[in-house]
């Protein structure tokens, strides 16, 4: 996260479904995939969705922690790797998701596991934009995505408010 301001993008359920199905829609022509990857934890969700959508049923997960306090993207920690099986292809014929391409660094740590995957996300930023193959949305660096399940109902200022502050 690029430090200064930020703008505020929150992601309600019902946009992050459309989302994650439009992501699914754009996929299905770049198949056939054999299997899924999620990167966890924010890739779990949209792994859900587009594997449905693509009736995909062999999921893996590779376990990465990127952001210790929800706010500041620390030093990445492989938390589980891929399965041999998977991971024995180099990635041919399998599908990554992840909720969002931030600054890369998920992404090259990825990469190096499975160099030929199809590698995609819901939202992307311009520093990791290189790294994925598919995405929805582009939102700029210093945007914050408040996703779904990291929020409750609350008010939201009005941005005019929000700006001046």
């Amino acid at each position: 996260m690029v430090e200064g301001r930020q703008k505020a993008f929150p992601v309600s359920w019902d946009q992050f479904h459309r989302d994650a199905r439009a992501l699914a829609w754009r996929l299905s022509a770049a198949g056939p995939f054999e299997a899924l990857v999620a990167i966890t934890r924010g890739g779990l969700v949209p792994a859900a969705i587009v594997a449905r959508e693509l009736d995909l049923r062999v999921i893996e997960t590779v376990c990465i922690a990127s952001y210790h306090d929800y706010k500041t993207q620390g030093g990445l920690q492989v938390l589980k790797t891929i399965a041999e099986k998977i991971a024995s292809s180099n990635g041919a014929k399998i599908l990554v998701v992840d909720d969002l391409v931030d600054t890369g660094a998920t992404a090259k740590v990825v990469r190096e596991m499975l160099p030929k995957a199809h590698f995609a996300t819901v939202y992307a930023k311009p520093l990791g934009r290189p790294l994925v193959d598919t995405f929805v949305t582009e939102v700029s660096q210093d945007t914050w995505i408040y996703f779904p399940w990291d929020m409750g109902l609350a008010f939201q200022p009005p941005i005019a408010t929000d700006a001046a502050g």
